[in-house]
């Protein structure tokens, strides 16, 4: 079984990695775990040394999920894409993986802190799913293979 899983190193991504080798251990799956980073929308020297710098973290994030899945005598590699995460997640699986199950974690709604900071997280996140849609419906709506959409915890 060939398993997707879209990783950003974030918490939810780490409990989506974990909840999909204990979900699927028995199956034997080949994972590919895709990390995106998004390009600067201008080029300065600020924007490209924070872009090189995305990058950096994400081949570290995705080694280190890479170990996970060695130490799980899980078979996995990794694959680091440039772009939009939307379209470049529906390209790899897609045009590239063809996997049997797509997994990505659902960014999580409630943050750490008081009142004005889940206000202002939910007026973000409206306002990102009304102009741009979120990553999980984006897919849900065009991912040809099944989606797994891991809740966060």
């Amino acid at each position: 079984m060939k398993i997707m899983i879209a990783y950003d190193g974030s918490r939810n991504a780490r409990l989506a990695l974990a909840q999909t080798i204990t979900m699927f251990r028995d199956l034997k799956p080949q994972i590919t775990l895709v990390a995106v980073a998004e390009n600067p929308r201008d080029i300065t020297s600020g924007n490209e040394d924070f872009f090189r710098q995305e990058v950096d973290e994400l081949k570290q994030h995705i080694a280190e999920a890479l170990e996970v899945c060695q130490n799980e005598q899980i078979v996995a590699e990794t694959m680091l894409l440039e772009g939009d995460a939307r379209k470049m997640l529906l390209f790899a699986a897609e045009k590239k993986i063809r996997p049997d199950m797509l997994v990505i974690a659902r960014h999580s709604h409630e943050p750490d802190g008081g009142f004005i900071a889940r206000s202002l997280t939910y007026f973000v996140d409206e306002l990102d799913y009304m102009t741009f849609g979120s990553v999980s419906s984006f897919l849900a709506r065009r991912v040809q293979c099944p989606l797994l959409i891991l809740p966060s915890l």
